[in-house]
């Protein structure tokens, strides 16, 4: 999965997602994409479940491309553990995504194959998604 080597500040403040994306809204990469609609936190397991699904279905054909690195960590009190005694430890990475964010590109397959790999990737996020090409 995928995690920081490094972090500035081992706790965050949770921050509040609002507004759309100004960055990583274009194709750079690759000929197809899979585009975020909704605002949500992307946990790392969510991406590499993403990753897997399609590099199962790609089977070495086409390259991908992860356009989004989950940076933000995300802390967790135990359960039954009362109130107070500070902020809890860090349970996993996510990446707060905005409406417009590339997730994925794809290139060197066909369109409905890209289709199709998108379609399973899509599967394991918990926000709608489009697929789009340039």
């Amino acid at each position: 999965m995928l995690t920081p080597k490094k972090v500035k500040h081992r706790k965050w403040n949770k921050g509040r997602s609002k507004g759309i994306e100004s960055r990583g809204t274009e194709l750079e990469f690759g000929s197809y994409g899979l585009k975020a609609l909704e605002s949500k936190w992307i946990s790392a397991r969510q991406i590499e479940a993403g990753r897997r699904a399609i590099i199962r279905y790609l089977k070495k054909r086409g390259k991908l491309w992860i356009r989004i690195f989950p940076g933000k960590p995300v802390t967790r009190k135990g359960t039954e553990v009362p109130m107070g005694g500070g902020k809890g430890s860090v349970e996993f990475y996510c990446f707060p995504i905005k409406p417009g964010r590339i997730i994925f590109e794809i290139d060197g397959i066909e369109e409905d194959l890209a289709r199709e790999c998108f379609a399973r990737a899509s599967d394991k996020f918990p926000i709608k998604t489009k697929f789009i090409k340039q």
